[in-house]
């Protein structure tokens, strides 16, 4: 049976909870605000939407797993794995949608005239389903036999011969260490966080040496181009920032826990690591609201058609500048760009 409830578990899934309700209306938003706005509607926010998807199901799945993990109730040893699965997966999707998110910036600044050829919705959604494949395979790895299968019937030799074999079910009951600092972090983490980092360093680096020569060259339109690219590129690039802030500390103590057994972990610092690692997923609406105009007046747009009922004969009609959106992304070109302008080497 499992254990009865605490104080200090009910504060924690009080904590939990609210993370959820602030998460899954939050992300709805997004994926919401894409769809209603066209300027909304490119490679980039293909990938913010994927994003978004992952993080209402952190809100509306994986919370709630975390939470019957967190009671321990007493389970089949592969049914408790299978509650522990679906953060691995979640999580690698949103690296991987941050890494496509990173790749796109790039190629935007390092190849304006050609980029609508290069990323084209098509390949946009084969990225996506190549990134949800991918994570489904590198979260779904402890089910094909990489977990703790063998280690707790040895620590419970009087279960040896009962089937199933029933067990807490906790994460590091079933989740070997092993695979989550040698596989999921040293493999599926890092690399990919450290990949970003540089492509976002080149992207600053390219927009710098463009803004310079136009600011040179006194032409207006290609300024404002980079300009926009520039603050489009920090907004994603603090979103890149939180994720980071947010997952290491977790996998740093599972780093503790694998190379120094004996090392005693404050259970507070864990618990503190498992709300930020959630707490990830509410933070990019509020990130995209306060960054991204485009983002910001559908927002408002929805709020007030939607939520506030208020009737509005302009709410459909809001031009593209007032969207933040540019004529270009329509047509595939850069306008009033002098083309000798975006040919000059970098």
């Amino acid at each position: 049976m499992a254990q009865p409830v605490s104080a200090f578990q009910a504060a924690y899934i009080t904590i939990e909870v609210l993370i959820a309700l602030v998460s899954v209306p939050g992300n709805i938003l997004v994926i919401w605000a894409v769809k209603m706005n066209q300027a909304l509607q490119d490679a980039t926010f293909s990938f913010i939407v994927s994003l978004a998807v992952a993080d209402v199901a952190v809100g509306a799945l994986v919370i709630p797993l975390a939470i019957v993990i967190n009671i321990g109730p007493q389970t089949e040893f592969y049914t408790c794995l299978m509650v522990a699965c679906p953060v691995l997966i979640l999580t690698e999707s949103s690296i991987l949608a941050l890494l496509a998110i990173a790749v796109d910036r790039y190629l935007r600044v390092k190849i304006p005239l050609s980029y609508k050829n290069v990323v084209t919705p098509k390949r946009a959604a084969l990225a996506i389903a190549c990134c949800w494949i991918v994570s489904f395979l590198v979260g779904l790895t402890p089910m094909f036999g990489w977990n703790n299968l063998n280690k707790m019937r040895r620590s419970q030799e009087a279960n040896t011969s009962q089937t199933p074999f029933v067990i807490r079910c906790q994460f590091e009951n079933v989740i070997s260490m092993e695979y989550m600092v040698y596989f999921n972090f040293f493999i599926w983490v890092l690399p990919p966080l450290l990949l970003m980092l540089i492509i976002y360093l080149e992207v600053f680096n390219l927009i710098r040496k463009q803004l310079n020569k136009k600011v040179s060259s006194n032409s207006a339109e290609p300024e404002k181009y980079y300009g926009k690219e520039l603050k489009i590129a920090k907004s994603l690039a603090l979103v890149l920032f939180l994720f980071a802030l947010s997952w290491l500390p977790l996998h740093t103590l599972n780093c503790i826990t694998l190379f120094c057994p004996s090392c005693q972990t404050p259970s507070i610092l864990t618990y503190i690591a498992i709300f930020l690692t959630h707490g990830n997923s509410a933070m990019n609406p509020i990130v995209y609201a306060f960054r991204i105009k485009k983002f910001r007046t559908t927002f408002l747009q929805i709020w007030h058609q939607y939520i506030c009922c208020e009737t509005d004969k302009n709410a459909n009609n809001l031009d593209n500048t007032e969207l933040g959106n540019w004529p270009l992304e329509r047509a595939g070109t850069i306008p009033d760009v002098p083309y000798r302008d975006l040919q000059k080497p970098l």
